[in-house]
């Protein structure tokens, strides 16, 4: 190898090796109001963090992504049109997963969760 090569290389490598160690995790979330009513407060909670709107159209969409800390369940709470709180408990999340998380928000105070979430390590 060439002198100049080689020194290129040992200043060169160390960077691209850092570089390659560092990743960030996310999972982008999508919460679906399929409600039929339009909702208020939503909450969204998951490990060390929350995210939410101040009001929720029906058949609105929200997007967020999100970058786990820690470990816990994920926990919904909204205010329906006729007042009442809907608390829901979705899936465990655990840090260093990523990949998509679907909330769809159904009526009754009820939710589906379509995960697809590299396992936890």
């Amino acid at each position: 190898m060439k002198p100049r090569v080689a020194v290129l290389t040992a200043l060169l490598l160390p960077g691209l090796l850092a570089a390659a160690g560092c990743h960030s995790y996310h999972v982008e979330t999508t919460v679906q109001n399929r409600t039929g009513e339009a909702i208020q407060l939503l909450e969204v909670d998951y490990p060390n963090a929350s995210f939410g709107a101040n009001s929720m159209a029906a058949g609105a969409t929200l997007h967020y992504r999100i970058q786990l800390q820690g470990a816990g369940s994920l926990k919904i709470q909204y205010t329906a049109a006729n007042g009442r709180q809907a608390q829901i408990e979705g899936p465990s999340l655990a840090e260093r997963q990523q990949g998509r998380l679907e909330i769809i928000l159904l009526p009754g105070g009820r939710a589906e969760f379509h995960p697809e979430l590299t396992p936890q390590l």
